[in-house]
């Protein structure tokens, strides 16, 4: 694609004018998306703890009786009781407290439902919800608050500019295998990555090791930004799946981990494969850099 960009600039400068424009406002329109989202009520700035469960019963509410408590003012003192028995967790509502489980009320004990990828059951009590995780055989609860403070005072990400220079036509390698993924919690998953894409910089071919994200390749990586500019741990990027051993590669898509905004998220590390020793001055650049972190760090569960 870039190589088509430097040939239109060579034969009808118009057109390369015309697609160069395209290009940014294609640019911008996802980091506009990507705002709205990290703008919605039930987004990653809405963390608000994160637990984990132990065998039999486990309460949550505000009130500092609880097992899990939560910040005083946005949750009843008494929400419920969980109930853990093997693999299964169960929740009652507590007396006079009005909750609901996936949007409709509840009036007696409720089987949660929960899967690897977070489509679970969602508990909610005024403007906290809560669902069940699993995290390498242990269940957790993390908790959401859509009028946290840290998502009422988002103003928006800011970004490296656009420069196409970071969006290449690269080559997919299939050589599939299992590549170990770490999490911030020391846990490490085998995951499936089915090959390799290289991508030629300055003359030099660096290459990334993707996993699967739905459908869409996903990549994990760091770069030397990270010292300064970018989250110290990573960045992610998601491009399409490859076509005809090509992979439209465009660190400009390059965004931040959940980890940035909160304590409560269990995020995946970057392998080894995918530290790269150029500086990718393109996409997200660090949360809330030179600012004092806005959000606590209790409750975190670790």
């Amino acid at each position: 694609m870039r190589r088509l960009w430097i040939a239109a600039l060579v034969i009808t400068p118009v057109i390369l004018t015309a697609t160069t424009a395209g290009y940014i406002e294609s640019v911008q329109r996802w980091q506009q998306e990507r705002n709205a989202k990290l703008r919605l009520p039930d987004s990653w700035l809405a963390l608000a703890g994160l637990f984990w469960l132990k065998p039999g019963d486990n309460t949550i509410g505000s009130a500092s009786s609880n097992d899990f408590v939560i910040q005083e003012g946005s949750a009843p003192a008494h929400i419920g009781r969980l109930h853990v028995e093997g693999s299964k967790v169960s929740f009652t509502s507590a007396a006079g407290t009005a909750v609901k489980v996936d949007g409709k009320p509840i009036h007696s004990t409720v089987l949660l439902k929960y899967d690897p990828d977070d489509n679970s059951s969602v508990v909610s009590a005024g403007s906290i919800s809560f669902y069940i995780i699993e995290r390498d055989g242990k269940l957790g609860l993390r908790a959401k608050d859509s009028q946290s403070p840290v998502l009422k005072s988002f103003k928006g990400m800011k970004y490296f500019p656009i420069n196409s220079a970071f969006h290449f036509d690269a080559k997919f390698i299939p050589e599939p295998k299992k590549i170990p993924i770490l999490d911030v919690l020391g846990v490490s998953s085998p995951t499936n990555s089915p090959g390799i894409v290289q991508f030629v910089y300055q003359g030099k071919a660096y290459s990334l090791r993707p996993i699967f994200e739905d459908q869409t390749l996903f990549f994990l990586y760091k770069d030397p930004t990270n010292k300064t500019m970018t989250y110290q741990a990573g960045r992610m990027l998601n491009t399409p799946l490859p076509q005809n051993g090509r992979v439209d590669l465009d660190f400009n898509h390059s965004y931040n981990p959940p980890c940035t905004f909160t304590p409560y998220a269990t995020c995946p590390l970057p392998p080894r494969e995918n530290i790269l020793p150029i500086a990718i001055d393109a996409g997200e650049l660090r949360y809330g850099k030179g600012h004092v972190e806005p959000f606590p760090r209790e409750n975190t569960g670790r």
